[in-house]
């Protein structure tokens, strides 16, 4: 009964709260633009975006002045279903709780399938259609796409039948299925980027797909990666900004050589109902835990050594008596479903994670497109091999975020010192 009074106390404040209104935050956005017949000078726009103010029931996504829009569709991630919503000026926004709106301005107003949990997420994917003639138009036999883009992860594909010629940001260069060629980017500074892409139609642009065949009969990638003597005929190139995997360690003093982390990971994948972490050889992890994100529940975690993991029905390159696995349990996915899951656990790493004549070192392989290492209390950092953007924890603690917008790894040395 006290738990059931406490529970309901918390409902009625965090109601209360909403009810004067709240600052949306969020997470993880990325949009992709669909360029659409140039001569209607409309693209459709997809957004992923997850909601993160813990007991939010709404999101609230401005619509840009100064462009024609229709919404098609606004859809639940974790289960793929439509949401409600509708399209509401500033007033309305700010009744509805959106303390910071702007009076002036128009939002999509969307319904949450579910309350945000406390630490978690509520991910949708918006689908609307703009036409903006300031941002996408025809000039001398080409196609501009002419778009200040403030998100952090976005990508633009062209009609189809059409060549890219120009972009003036730093981009990756995919082609779909359908043969449409598409250019993405990852923003690593703290301001939008004035992103312009040019194309001019091509006759004979088509799909082709990755060769399945090399001319090197003989050839075969190393247990330490590919044979870089020789070109990789059937690369897959798939979008690195629309990867979502990201990881933040927290250092705990060096003498420990042991620091926690936890790393988000969404699965899409139908039928699967387990997350297997191979721990790096080297380290040793303590402490797993993980969580759905999109729900706040627990998950069933256990950690596997040697043929205790292949007797779960667990494939592992390279097994052997000490590979140690880090398994996380949950229910199947279904057609149409995705999970988010944040996995936590307390690394130990002597030979990659140490102080060595007074000086905190870090040396470490990131894989990830996003990472972000926060120092233990008291450091101050005297080297970064690698650029990161660097600012300060609420609790005074150096941190530095690195973004990869390439498909390798980034070998990542960090020195600091005592304050």
């Amino acid at each position: 009964m006290k738990i059931l009074k406490l529970s309901l106390l918390l409902l009625s404040i965090t109601s209360i709260s909403f009810a004067q209104g709240f600052r949306q935050t969020q997470t993880d956005s990325y949009t992709r633009y669909e360029l659409l017949n140039p001569s209607n000078q409309s693209f459709r726009i997809i957004y992923d975006v997850s909601a993160t103010t813990a007991g939010a029931t709404k999101y609230f996504n401005g619509l840009r002045v100064g462009s024609e829009h229709l919404v098609d569709a606004v859809w639940d991630l974790m289960t793929g279903k439509e949401l409600n919503w509708e399209i509401v000026n500033g007033v309305k926004a700010k009744e509805n709780g959106l303390s910071n709106a702007n009076e002036a301005g128009e939002y999509l107003m969307v319904d949450l399938a579910r309350p945000v949990p406390e630490g978690g997420q509520a991910r949708i994917r918006i689908d609307k259609t703009y036409k903006d003639v300031n941002s996408y138009y025809q000039e001398d036999g080409t196609i501009v796409f002419d778009r200040s883009l403030g998100i952090k992860r976005n990508s633009v594909v062209l009609p189809l039948g059409y060549e890219l010629v120009g972009a003036n940001y730093p981009s990756q260069v995919t082609q779909e299925e359908d043969g449409r060629i598409k250019v993405s980017f990852m923003n690593e500074g703290p301001a939008g980027v004035p992103y312009k892409v040019t194309a001019r139609l091509a006759s004979n642009m088509k799909y082709v797909a990755p060769s399945k065949t090399n001319p090197w009969p003989e050839y075969q990638s190393s247990p330490q990666g590919r044979d870089k003597t020789k070109a990789r005929t059937g690369m897959n190139v798939s979008e690195r900004g629309f990867q979502d995997r990201d990881i933040v360690y927290f250092l705990q003093q060096p003498e420990s050589n042991s620091f926690f982390l936890y790393h988000d990971y969404t699965e899409s994948r139908v039928g699967m109902d387990k997350y297997v972490n191979i721990v790096r050889a080297g380290s040793k992890a303590s402490k797993p835990s993980a969580i759905i994100l999109d729900t706040g529940e627990a998950l069933k975690v256990e950690t596997l050594v040697g043929q205790a993991i292949v007797a779960k029905g667990i494939e592992a390159n390279g097994l052997t008596d000490e590979t140690e696995a880090v398994v996380i349990w949950y229910d199947p996915i279904k057609k149409g479903e995705t999970r988010r899951l944040r996995i936590s656990e307390t690394y130990t790493d002597a030979s990659r994670y140490l102080l060595h004549e007074g000086q905190l070192i870090w040396d470490r392989s990131f894989g990830r497109n996003r990472n972000t290492i926060v120092l233990p209390k008291g450091w101050m950092v005297t080297s970064s091999s690698i650029p990161g953007r660097i600012d300060m924890t609420e609790d005074d603690e150096v941190r530095i975020s690195f973004i990869n917008g390439r498909p390798d790894n980034i070998d990542v040395f960090v020195r600091a010192v005592r304050r």
